[in-house]
């Protein structure tokens, strides 16, 4: 595992963008792994300008981690919308390369089981991963047991009220989510985990130097070959 710390947030974004970036200059084709929330969204404007500074995403497939439960794709808080708004809208990527959980079908069991197959063709090559306030990636919430592939989820309390924020009030935030599995997230060939904020220490300690444990899902990433983890002094102060 390799942890970088860094003083500057533009530092960090760059960084992580630049990660996507040389996956795609080396490999056009490449199969992007995407997420959600604050935490992506100044590493999306890094990687936009690095479209505007020529680079094509036109042979690009991407896959994000979820997508809430009831929303349709139209909705403000759709996830979407947020990645349309944020990254899609403004590099030259093609629709059809762009993959999200459909949380409004009407069978989301075959939903998920579409979203493996898709998955299964198209390995990732990069994935982005947030950290929730108790230990989640993607959805996958503290439990005895983790789902290895994508399933529906029912969203921890916790996770709600950090979700409140993006909504009118917390009951406005889906109960329910459809999440990529963390089998399916551990499959990528290399995981870049972003974090920031005193208030993700804790969990930053807990998920990298704690005990590999399912009611801590992020700590499991300490069992792949190839993560890099980005920090400003705020999240990683509590690393020994």
């Amino acid at each position: 595992m390799e942890i970088r710390i860094f003083d500057d947030q533009s530092e960090l974004d760059r960084y992580a963008a630049s990660l996507f970036a040389e996956t795609v200059r080396r490999k056009p084709d490449a199969v992007l792994g995407l997420a959600t929330g604050s935490t992506p969204i100044g590493i999306y404007e890094k990687i936009v300008e690095e479209h505007r500074r020529g680079l094509s995403f036109r042979e690009v497939t991407t896959f994000n981690l979820d997508e809430y439960v009831g929303l349709p794709r139209n909705h403000e808080q759709s996830y979407y919308t947020y990645m349309q708004k944020h990254l899609f809208a403004h590099i030259d990527i093609r629709p059809e390369n762009v993959h999200l959980p459909n949380g409004t079908a009407d069978d989301l069991a075959a939903e998920c089981a579409r979203y493996d197959a898709l998955l299964a063709k198209h390995p990732i090559d990069i994935q982005l991963l947030g950290l929730g306030h108790n230990g989640h990636i993607g959805f996958n919430e503290p439990d005895e047991s983790l789902i290895g592939e994508t399933h529906v989820v029912e969203l921890k309390r916790e996770t709600l009220e950090a979700n409140a924020r993006f909504f009118a009030s917390i009951r406005d935030v889906p109960t329910h989510a459809v999440t990529m599995g963390v089998g399916a997230i551990l499959r990528a060939k290399t995981i870049v985990l972003a974090a920031r904020g005193t208030d993700k220490a804790r969990i930053v300690k807990e998920a990298l130097q704690g005990p590999i444990t399912t009611k801590c899902p992020a700590s499991l990433l300490q069992t792949h070959a190839h993560v890099i983890v980005l920090l400003d002094r705020e999240a990683g102060r509590e690393l020994e």
